[in-house]
C-alpha cells in the first residue's frame, strides 16, 4: 500500500504513553524547508491550531511542520514542543531576529482511554515527535496501527482504531501519499447505524489525515486537494463528517515535480488527476489504520479505561 513517506523528503515521527492511566500520543509529519500547505476542515467538532494560516489569502504559505495529536483540544500544546525543535533547527518563517515556526495541529478525543483524564500529550511529547520525524532517512517506513496519535483511537465507539498511511505513483513521477489517524464515529461496514445509536453515550470522534505529494501546487491549490481528499474519508467511514467529528484533512506539496500547465485544459487534468488520487490514498490509509488497529473489542459506549492487550 505504500506510505506517506514514500513522498521524497517527506519524515513521520511518533511518540506514545501507555499504562499508569495513559493511552495517547502524538505523530509529526515533517516535511522538507519550502513546502506549500492549506487544510480542509468539514467536521463538525475539530480541535485544531493554526489552520486559519493556512488559508490561501493568508501571509504565510508553508508549513514547517504538521501535529497530530490526541488528548483533544488540550494536547494542541504538543504542537508547541514541535515549534520549539523547528525553531531549534532553523525551520521556520523567517523575522528580525530568528524564525516563526508554522505549525499547525488537529486533536483527536481519546481523553481518559487509558483511565486518567488529565493524561494527555504535552510539549515534550510534541518535542520528541518532531525529533524522532528530523531522525529518519529518506523513504523510512512508518509505522501503524495504535502508535503516535492513534494509540488510543477508538472507530464506532467498539472497536480499535489507529495510524494508516498508503501512497500512490501516477504517469510523470508525481507521488501521492497519505497519513491517517482514524477515531471515527462510523465504521467501514454496515453496522454503522448501531454504532450511532444515541444510547451509545456521547459522541466524540475525529478522523485526522495528512496528504502530501511532491508536485508543484499553489496554496489555493493545495486547499483544493485537500477539499476533494475527503472524499476518500466518505467512502471508508459511513457516517462521516458528523456534527461530532472533527474530520480535518492536511495537505501538503514539496514542489519539486511540476505538473502539466501547458494549457488550461491540461493543468485541469493534472489537477483531477491529483486530486482524485489523494481521495484513493485516504480511503486507503483509513483501511489501513483499522487493519493495523490492535484487535481489541471494548463494551459499546465505554470511554472509561481502555486496554491494549
Amino acid at each position: 500500500m505504500g506510505a506517506i513517506t514514500d513522498v521524497p523528503g517527506i519524515r513521520v515521527g511518533q511518540v506514545q504513553e501507555v499504562g499508569g492511566g495513559w493511552l495517547t500520543g502524538v505523530t509529526v509529519v515533517l516535511p522538507p524547508p519550502g513546502t506549500v500547505g492549506s487544510v480542509d476542515v468539514q467536521g463538525g467538532g475539530p480541535a485544531t491550531h493554526e489552520t486559519d494560516a493556512l488559508d490561501p489569502t493568508t501571509l504565510v504559505s508553508t508549513v514547517d511542520a504538521v501535529v497530530l495529536t490526541g488528548g483533544s483540544a488540550y494536547g494542541l500544546a504538543s504542537a508547541a514542543g514541535a515549534q520549539r525543535w523547528c525553531e531549534e533547527n532553523g525551520r521556520g518563517f523567517a523575522v528580525p531576529g530568528g524564525v516563526v515556526p508554522i505549525v499547525p495541529a488537529a486533536a483527536i478525543f481519546d481523553l481518559g482511554r487509558g483511565g486518567d483524564f488529565s493524561a494527555r500529550p504535552t510539549p515534550d511529547m510534541g518535542y520528541a515527535a518532531a525529533a524522532a520525524a528530523g531522525r529518519q532517512v529518506e523513504g523510512h517506513g512508518v509505522d501503524r496501527g495504535n502508535v503516535g496519535a492513534g494509540t488510543g483511537a477508538v472507530i464506532g465507539r467498539t472497536y480499535k482504531g489507529g495510524v494508516g498511511t498508503a501512497s500512490a505513483t501516477l504517469p510523470g513521477g508525481v507521488v501521492v501519499g497519505a497519513l491517517a489517524v482514524v477515531n471515527a464515529l462510523g465504521l467501514p461496514f454496515e453496522p454503522a447505524r448501531q454504532a450511532a445509536a444515541p444510547e451509545g453515550g456521547p459522541l466524540l470522534n475525529t478522523t485526522l489525515v495528512v496528504v502530501a505529494t511532491n508536485a508543484v501546487l499553489d496554496p489555493a491549490e493545495c486547499k483544493r486537494t485537500a477539499a476533494a481528499a475527503h472524499a476518500g474519508l466518505a467512502r471508508a467511514l459511513n457516517p462521516s463528517h458528523t456534527l461530532a467529528d472533527g474530520d480535518t484533512v492536511f495537505c501538503l506539496a514539496t514542489g519539486a515535480v511540476a505538473l502539466d500547465r501547458s494549457t488550461g485544459t491540461a493543468r485541469q487534468i493534472s489537477l483531477v488527476a491529483l486530486q482524485s488520487a489523494a481521495a484513493d490514498v485516504v480511503h486507503a490509509a483509513i483501511l489501513d489504520g483499522i487493519a493495523c488497529a490492535e484487535p481489541v473489542r471494548t463494551p459499546a459506549g465505554d470511554y472509561g479505561a481502555f486496554g491494549t492487550t
